[in-house]
């Protein structure tokens, strides 16, 4: 960018084009491309029970699961998905896709009450699942709430795959591809403030999406990416699967994320791509593995979905000798709206979110008033372009609430964009604790507290106060072998800080409630709180 800007507003490149392409079209066009290259891996623990499928045989095995949907369901039906990640989640990811239904992710982890509301509120007429996982009963859970989900009439098994594939030869019709427009996929949004709503998105978003995201990541043609993202989420299977097939990369799946064992997988498979949450790449740095493994081949290291650290970026360069960048966006965009580049500098990679994506306009605005704000001035991030959602499934108000009569999606995220167009994050809108009239923005203190050498993750939160309104309090985990200091902590962040800012109070945490995805669920904090489940520090 030559001209400084003086308000908030962006456009991100021109290049690369926009490709009219769908979820299908793309696996279609790799598989032609390089029929023999090996495509994915199942990266489980056990070495011999590691399957692997060529592009070629990726997409056979994946009409056959096109096939058998059409035989079941008609264009425009959704089917649920419940299961980790396997490669038959991939295979259908794409078959779907080809077979014109709906494609709605189900959270492994979730419950009967949370799996019948996604199953009645998509109305969802098959339900694809693994019986069980992790202790979760999934198939006799999926049995019992059946009965309460009026448009479900189907209920496929994953143990039985083959039979699954078997049921669609039979059936003669021809695979028509849809239109890249048309919906695709509804993902349901992770929950860190509140009940989740339907994200409808479609082929163009996703698979351009995708592309871009490889491309400003650099990854690079043919090398191998360890997918550790969990597949129902975007960052599993858009920014995960259809990034490594945009890119025609082997991709090693892992069902579910250890840390020990996505350092073999790198080690053995080369992996060049590595993708993941601040809480997995912390935990990667924390194993003792870290120190022996041959990590060499890592090319491209990739987070978002909260807050990344300066001290996180600044130890994953140094000790990975890779390029580390920085997505992001939400479900709602496909998901990713900004990205730094793998040439900015380290000062913009630890501080910023980059710049505005290929054919994506960003703005701040005054959330009151909606008027774009100067350079510099915090306010609501705004974006604008092909990778916007059609809406929220069936949810006309939610859908107006968020996106305007301009197409540009409320993001509901507090973020500035200074004068060359990089944007910093400067928390959401509702986490953004008023103490007393005066805003405060969680993520200051946490990227003070991250840096200290005592603490390994940290929430900050805002609780509710008689007399301020609001107050600060800082949730802390701390590093390996170290304690705590409440003390020490709070005099480290007044040499830094306001006194206002400064946490009244402090507690210790062993893990976090997070969402499917990897984020930090500062609201179930807040209300465990208010329920008296937490004990003060001394």
């Amino acid at each position: 960018m030559t001209d400084a800007l003086t308000l908030s507003e962006t456009t991100g490149p021109t290049g690369p084009p926009l490709r009219d392409l769908t979820i299908g079209g793309l696996l279609r066009e790799v598989a032609e491309q390089v029929p023999d290259r090996l495509a994915l891996v199942a990266g489980v623990p056990d070495p011999a029970g590691r399957r692997e499928w060529t592009y070629a045989e990726l997409l056979a095995e994946t009409e056959r699961a096109a096939r058998a949907l059409r035989a079941l369901f008609e264009p425009g039906e959704r089917v649920a998905l419940w299961a980790p990640n396997l490669p038959q989640w991939i295979m259908l990811e794409f078959a779907c896709g080809m077979a014109g239904v709906i494609l709605v992710t189900v959270n492994p982890g979730f419950q009967a009450r949370e799996l019948q509301y996604v199953l009645n509120q998509s109305r969802a007429a098959g339900l694809i699942v693994l019986p069980e996982f992790r202790g979760n009963p999934m198939l006799g859970t999926a049995t019992d709430v059946q009965p309460e989900c009026p448009e479900l009439r189907e209920i496929i098994r994953l143990d039985e795959w083959d039979d699954f594939l078997a049921s669609g030869d039979a059936w003669d019709g021809d695979l028509v591809d849809p239109d890249p427009m048309d919906p695709c996929m509804i993902q349901y949004t992770s929950g860190t403030t509140g009940f989740p709503k339907g994200a409808l998105l479609h082929h163009r978003g996703l698979v351009n999406n995708g592309t871009h995201t490889a491309d400003r990541m650099g990854a690079t043609d043919g090398s191998v990416y360890v997918l550790v993202m969990p597949l129902f989420h975007t960052g599993g299977c858009v920014l995960g699967t259809l990034s490594a097939v945009s890119k025609r990369m082997t991709i090693v799946l892992v069902e579910m994320f250890d840390p020990g064992l996505v350092l073999e997988l790198t080690e053995t498979y080369r992996g060049a791509g590595m993708l993941g949450v601040p809480t997995m790449l912390v935990a990667l740095l924390e194993h003792p593995d870290f120190a022996t493994r041959d990590l060499s081949s890592v090319e491209a290291i990739c987070s978002g979905g909260s807050t990344v650290p300066a001290a996180l970026v600044e130890r994953l360069e140094r000790e990975l000798e890779a390029p580390f960048t920085i997505v992001f966006g939400q479900t709602e965009l496909s998901p990713v709206s900004s990205m730094t580049h793998t040439t900015d500098t380290i000062a913009d990679k630890a501080s910023t979110i980059g710049t505005a994506m290929p054919h994506v306009d960003v703005k701040i605005i005054d959330p009151e008033t909606g008027d774009t704000v100067p350079t510099g001035t915090v306010g609501e991030y705004c974006a604008r372009g092909y990778l916007v959602m059609h809406g929220y499934y069936e949810m006309p108000d939610a859908t107006a609430e968020t996106i305007d009569a301009d197409g540009w999606l409320h993001t509901g995220d507090l973020a500035s964009m200074d004068e060359r167009g990089y944007l910093t994050i400067e928390g959401r809108l509702k986490d953004m604790i008023i103490r007393g009239g005066e805003n405060i923005y969680p993520k200051e203190l946490e990227e003070l507290l991250f840096a200290h050498p005592t603490v390994a993750e940290v929430a900050v939160v805002g609780l509710p106060d008689d007399k301020w309104g609001e107050v600060v309090a800082a949730f802390v985990r701390p590093a390996p072998d170290q304690s705590i200091d409440k003390g020490e902590l709070f005099a480290y962040l007044r040499e830094h800080l306001a006194p206002h800012k400064t946490p009244r109070h402090w507690f210790e945490v062993e893990a976090y409630p997070l969402t499917g995805s990897g984020k930090i669920q500062k609201f179930v904090l807040r209300d465990q709180w208010v329920d008296g489940q937490w004990t003060e520090m001394e």
